[in-house]
């Protein structure tokens, strides 16, 4: 069977199963059937891909599984033309699928061998869409700001102050907070400069590091 063909196949399964759940918008998970996702994982993997679970891409770093991907995205409500960051490139899916919603994005990993190969993937799927940079993520990316949405896409003890200092009046900072069990966090700006905190479940991740791995 033609691998081109298959791997469509697959993808068409993994959004109906995605459908079935009935948590996700509509928008993330048309842009979802756009992405193809076994090329963000290796090639020993590319018959998982599309199946709803994590995958190694090295480095100790992991994709996230759809069903994750697809509810922070939801999470996200990112419109278009809206300034998105998104903080932990990885392997770029996320990025990808972000991109396929028509936001202005920046995404920005501290791994260089996978910003590196993030990068030139995102690069040439998305010309002149996607800005990548090699960067600390739990510093934002200040000369970007301020953000409609910020997406956090590893676990955090607590919740770094410079996002929400980034985000514009109703911006909406998603990110998997804790100790032991990490719960998906929504933060939202309010006008007056209160946040809106809500809370959506247990969610596994990485976690977020500081400083850049050369």
């Amino acid at each position: 069977m033609n691998n081109q063909y298959l791997m469509r196949g697959l993808r068409r399964k993994m959004i109906e199963g995605l459908q079935q759940q009935n948590l996700f918008s509509k928008s993330v998970l048309e842009a979802m059937a756009e992405v193809p996702r076994h090329v963000f994982v290796p090639p020993a993997f590319d018959r998982r891909a599309y199946d709803d679970q994590p995958l190694p891409i090295g480095l100790e770093q992991t994709i996230s599984q759809p069903s994750t991907v697809a509810f922070q995205t939801t999470l996200a409500q990112v419109g278009i033309n809206d300034r998105v960051l998104e903080i932990g490139t990885g392997s770029g899916y996320q990025a990808a699928v972000l991109a396929q919603l028509h936001c202005k994005l920046c995404t920005v990993e501290r791994i260089r061998d996978l910003f590196l190969v993030a990068q030139q993937r995102l690069n040439s799927m998305y010309p002149g869409r996607v800005r990548c940079f090699l960067r600390d993520g739990q510093a934002g990316l200040p000369e970007c700001a301020p953000y409609d949405a910020i997406v956090v896409t590893a676990g955090a003890a607590d919740v770094p102050a410079a996002l929400i200092e980034q985000l514009v009046p109703g911006g909406r900072l998603i990110i998997p907070m804790g100790e032991k069990k990490l719960v998906m966090h929504r933060f939202t700006k309010l006008d007056d400069g209160l946040v809106k905190t809500e809370t959506f479940g247990q969610f596994k991740f990485v976690p977020l590091l500081g400083g850049l791995l050369k």
